[in-house]
C-alpha cells in the first residue's frame, strides 16, 4: 500500500478509433498547430494553450502537473474534432502564484475568469485527480458557463481514499514527488524554488482538504461521466457515492491505474494503451445530445 501511494499520489495531491494515437512516433503536442498565451486572471498570469477547432473542451490537470505531464496523449485525439482549451493553474507549471495557500474554489474561479477573458461563453470540461475537484467546483460555483463535464478520479469526500493517504500527505516532502512531475515542472519553468513552492502548496491543501457539501454536489446539473481505475487511488466506492449524488451523471471504472485512462504512464508497466479506447468513450458522451 505504502508503494502505491507514493507513486500514485502526487497526480491527486499535487496527479470510432484513433489509428495514430498509439504508433511507434505518436503525435505530441509539440508536433501539432497550437495558440500558447497568457492572461491577466484575478491578480496572476494564467498559462493556456488551445488546439483544434469545434465544441470547447477545457482540460484542467491535476496537482503538481503540467498540461504536458497529465494530457500530453490525449491532446492530439481530442484535438481531432475539437477546440482543446488546455490551462495551468494557480503555481502549477507556467501560471504565477498568489502569497497564500492554494484551493479548489480559487482555482475554478481562474478558469472562468480565463474563459471570460477568451470570449467563451459555455464549454465541455475535463478534470483529472485535483482537476477533477476544481471542475466540481466549476459545475458547482459558475453553472453558467457549463455544457458537461468529465471528472477524472476527482475527490469530494475524505473518505474516498485509503486512511493511509492522509498521514502521508502530513509528511509529504518534495523528494517523495514523482521524478516524472518534477521534471515536467522544470522542463516548462526551471525554477527549483517554484517546484518546491508549488508542492509545498499542494500538500497543505490536501492535508487541509474538506469534504465537498452533499448539497453542492446535488447542485450540479450538468450531465457528468465519471470516470476511475479499478487500482486507482480513489475508492470504487467513492466513485459509486458521486454517482448517485450527481443526477444526471454516468460512471466508467477502467481496468487501470491513476490516469492511466488519460495515458498517463504513472509506472514502469503503464502503457497508456487505455487512452484509445477511453477518448472515444469520452467522445461518445460529449457528443450526446440527450
Amino acid at each position: 500500500m505504502k508503494n502505491i501511494i507514493i507513486h500514485l499520489i502526487a497526480t491527486l495531491m499535487i496527479t470510432t478509433t484513433h489509428p495514430t494515437a498509439l504508433s511507434a512516433t505518436p503525435t505530441t503536442t509539440d508536433t501539432i498547430p497550437a495558440q500558447h498565451g497568457y492572461s491577466k486572471v484575478n491578480g496572476i498570469n494564467m498559462y493556456y494553450e488551445i488546439y483544434g477547432e469545434g465544441q470547447p473542451l477545457v482540460l484542467v490537470h491535476g496537482g503538481g502537473s503540467t498540461i504536458q505531464s497529465n494530457f500530453e496523449t490525449i491532446i492530439p485525439m481530442l484535438a481531432q474534432s475539437r477546440k482543446i482549451i488546455a490551462v495551468e493553474l494557480e503555481s502549477h507549471g507556467r501560471t504565477g502564484d498568489r502569497p497564500k495557500e492554494l484551493t479548489f474554489e480559487q482555482d475554478a474561479d481562474d478558469v472562468a475568469a480565463l474563459l471570460k477573458n477568451l470570449k467563451i461563453e459555455k464549454a465541455d470540461f475535463l478534470g483529472f485527480s485535483n482537476g477533477g475537484t476544481t471542475t466540481m467546483q466549476i459545475a458547482i460555483r459558475h453553472p453558467e458557463i457549463v455544457n458537461k463535464i468529465i471528472l477524472g478520479s476527482a475527490l469530494c469526500k475524505r473518505d474516498g481514499v485509503p486512511p493511509p493517504f492522509w498521514g502521508f500527505m502530513e509528511h509529504a516532502t518534495l523528494d517523495n514527488m514523482p521524478q516524472e512531475l518534477k521534471t515536467a515542472y522544470l522542463k516548462v519553468n526551471p525554477d527549483p524554488a517554484g517546484l518546491k513552492r508549488m508542492h509545498d502548496k499542494d500538500a497543505s491543501r490536501m492535508v487541509h482538504f474538506k469534504d465537498i457539501p452533499d448539497e453542492q454536489i446535488k447542485s450540479i446539473t450538468a450531465p457528468t461521466l465519471i470516470i476511475i481505475g479499478d487500482k486507482d487511488l480513489i475508492t470504487p466506492e467513492h466513485a459509486v457515492y458521486m454517482q448517485r449524488l450527481i443526477k444526471n451523471s454516468e460512471l466508467a471504472i477502467i481496468p487501470c491505474g491513476h490516469g492511466e485512462y488519460l495515458g498517463i504512464k504513472i509506472s514502469p508497466t503503464s502503457d497508456g494503451k487505455e487512452a484509445a479506447y477511453v477518448v472515444p468513450m469520452m467522445e461518445k458522451f460529449l457528443n450526446k445530445t440527450n
